[in-house]
């Protein structure tokens, strides 16, 4: 296909562009870094890998509306100056997938030329201002957020296609993260390989973009990540906060650096600066401003980086060398990786639960983790929650050997945290290999050889007591050959300080998050148990319950449900929804209807080890608890005052019924399971043993 001017014209200034960039960058950088910069340029990303998007056919115009409120949440200020095919493609896309937060679209026409104003007249429900004059984007950008009336602004380039869903996520971060000041999108070429998320700053101002020219959903940059700064062009921050920071600063002006400028600004007020890649804009670097750092308005580009230097100075000082390798320099915080057999499932067990909520205190803490499940499996939406929590989740086909990726990863981290000993047993000679200046540390979960032998000696089975054992010496060997080992409870402590006196054993429960005490005991009604159904416990849990204990219930109190939740069901537990009142409801995937409107929690529990997440569930949620002394092993609870416990059949019928029929017994226990749940169960109970045993406070 023959080039015409415009396409030589761009090709040119491409050329230039990246020789005075590589020349500038060979003066700061030196050769290696520079050298590696410029392989990132020729980077090939596969066709499969490549992210899936949605960019509007070119069609003559047509009038059409775009999203509008009167009571805009977000206010999306779009800064244009010609290039009208460019805006409305953008407004085109914008409009075809409407985000379900309410909000305003505001383009400001910095001076256009060409048909922009004719024709964005024509668009209903659109903010068109136009300038009296040309002054540049930051000019036009200032101008839009004076006029915005939304809780949020949106900065968004005129020559992007925004995907669909990209706004409610920004806008979610917020929400998800208190801490959050700014938030920018993941920025993807037209081809669908990654332009940026988000960026780093070196100590003397000049910046480098993450992921460039790589995959979108590669692990490292999948995943909700800190950054010092996201390019403007799709940008979402507090309107206040905006204000407050005195909008983009006019010294920069007529454009480049002020998004940099506005991050640092954000970054002072002790507010973070995200990159969401769950939002994705499809951007067409270059359009208006081109790439050529020696002519035009990209010209700015040198001259601010020099003022923005100045300006920040002291924050300067602290940024990494500009011939530091990005990836590395962005790891200024302790680095965890967490192994487990799989992707946790928080909403179907409770080990699930306490590792999505120890990786989420790990973020809190200010660590950076990796996540790797040992069979590599993405696991659609649990995966996207740990990303969502800035979690690197690592998944085929992105690993495929473990000690190929450890040979490539391991000098990241300076801890490895893995669960379960059939999972370290086989890591261990790898991570001592190479990660060798990590810290191994064993996650017990909860002591199998424990949980087993007792299911063993209930059933009288010789053949599962033989098992026991053995697993015993491989659980022991592990915590031999940890640096330390974690366990949920005292009691299993004082096990292995007769076990494996040697071992530095440290606990670190259940963690849970307090829900608060839900309905009234008069709006609660009916009795619950919870727990999956792959644990053997459960399924003898449940079986003794409804064989023993439901008919002595039920003899006095015929009104009763028992509802029975938990996934994976095997036969012998559906079998049971045959008996009078019993539900077997299977995996419910939110558990808040059952927790905070069902009156009585059972936990029969005859066998098992570790601390019960059945129990911390109910108890966070203001549900008092009725459960055999198994249940409750090691939770600080006592019978009458935070739990009612029985162990005999009719003992526990009893203490059902008793519970059920008493409101002041009832409240006393509600509150002070809640209080029990806080005190030892939450994330803050935790989080002195996580900063000295997994952040190395003390070492």
């Amino acid at each position: 296909m023959a080039l015409n001017r415009t396409d030589l014209r761009f090709l040119y200034r491409r050329v230039t562009g990246l020789f005075w960039r590589g020349l500038a960058s060979l003066r700061t950088r030196g050769l290696g870094p520079t050298w590696s910069r410029v392989r990132q340029q020729f980077r090939r990303v596969p066709a499969e890998r490549r992210a899936a998007l949605y960019l509007p056919e070119p069609v003559p115009f047509a009038p059409f509306a775009v999203p509008h409120s009167a009571a805009p949440r977000a206010s999306v200020v779009i800064p244009v100056y010609n290039q009208c095919a460019h805006t409305v493609t953008c407004l085109r896309a914008l409009a075809a997938h409407p985000p379900q937060a309410a909000m305003e679209i505001i383009v400001v026409d910095d001076g256009s030329c060409d048909e922009t104003e004719s024709t964005l007249l024509q668009v209903e429900g659109l903010r068109y201002h136009r300038r009296r004059e040309n002054g540049g984007f930051i000019a036009a950008c200032n101008d839009g957020a004076a006029l915005a009336r939304g809780e949020y602004l949106v900065f968004l380039n005129n020559d992007t296609v925004p995907q669909p869903g990209w706004l409610d996520r920004l806008l979610d971060t917020f929400a998800a993260r208190p801490g959050a000041g700014l938030v920018g999108a993941q920025l993807i070429y037209p081809d669908g390989r990654l332009q940026e998320a988000g960026g780093i700053v070196f100590s003397d101002g000049s910046a480098h973009n993450y992921g460039r020219f790589g995959d979108p959903d590669d692990p490292r940059y999948a995943c909700l990540r800190e950054a010092d700064y996201c390019s403007g062009a799709a940008i979402t921050v507090p309107r206040a906060l905006f204000m407050q920071a005195g909008g983009f600063d006019t010294r920069y002006a007529p454009a480049y650096y002020e998004d940099t400028d506005l991050a640092f600004a954000v970054r002072a007020a002790g507010r973070q600066v995200l990159c969401q890649p769950a939002a994705r804009v499809v951007h067409l670097e270059g359009v208006t401003a081109g790439t050529d750092l020696g002519s035009g308005v990209k010209a700015y580009q040198v001259r601010n980086r020099a003022i923005f230097a100045e300006k920040w100075r002291e924050a300067l000082a602290a940024q990494p060398s500009p011939r530091a390798d990005p990836e590395a320099a962005a790891d200024r915080r302790a680095r965890l990786l967490i192994v487990d057999s799989a992707t946790p499932r928080a909403d179907r067990d409770s080990a699930s639960l306490r590792l999505v909520n120890l990786m989420q205190l790990l973020g809190q803490e200010g660590a950076r983790v990796t996540f790797l499940p040992a069979d590599f499996n993405h696991a659609g939406r649990y995966t996207e929650a740990l990303q969502q929590l800035g979690v690197e989740c690592w998944h085929a086909p992105y690993i495929t050997s473990v000690s190929a990726w450890l040979r490539e990863h391991g000098r990241r981290f300076d801890a490895a945290v893995v669960c379960r000993h059939y999972v370290l047993r086989e890591w261990l000679p790898l991570l001592r290999r190479y990660a060798p200046q990590a810290r191994i540390v064993f996650d017990t979960v909860d002591l199998h050889y424990l949980r087993e032998r007792r299911g063993a000696e209930l059933a009288g089975d010789p053949a599962l007591l033989r098992a026991a054992e053995r697993t015993r010496r491989l659980e022991l060997e592990m915590i031999g050959a940890a640096d330390a080992t974690l366990v949920v409870s005292e009691v299993e402590r004082e096990l292995l300080a007769r076990d494996a006196p040697r071992a530095r054993v440290e606990i670190l429960s259940n963690l849970h998050r307090v829900h608060g005490p839900g309905l009234p005991y008069e709006q609660r009604r009916d009795l619950v148990f919870v727990g999956g159904f792959r644990h053997p416990p459960n399924v003898d849990a449940v079986r003794w319950f409804v064989a023993e204990i439901w008919p002595r219930i039920r003899a006095e109190a015929p009104e009763l449900v028992f509802h029975c939740i938990g996934g994976d069901v095997p036969a012998e537990v559906a079998a049971l929804a045959a008996q009078p009142g019993v539900r077997v409801h299977g995996h419910v995937p939110d558990l808040t209807p059952y927790m905070e409107g069902a009156r009585v929690a059972l936990a029969p529990l005859r066998f098992g080890a570790g601390v019960k997440g059945k129990v911390n569930l109910s108890m966070a949620h203001g549900q008092p608890v009725v459960a055999t002394a198994c249940a409750v092993e090691g939770m600080h609870l006592r019978d009458g005052e935070d739990v009612l416990l029985a162990d005999d059949a009719a003992d526990f019928a009893a203490a059902v019924l008793r519970l059920y029929r008493d409101p002041a017994l009832w409240q006393r226990l509600a509150a002070n399971g809640l209080a029990n749940v806080e005190r030892h169960f939450s994330l803050d109970a935790a989080r002195s043993t996580v900063r000295r045993v997994l952040l190395g406070d003390a070492q």
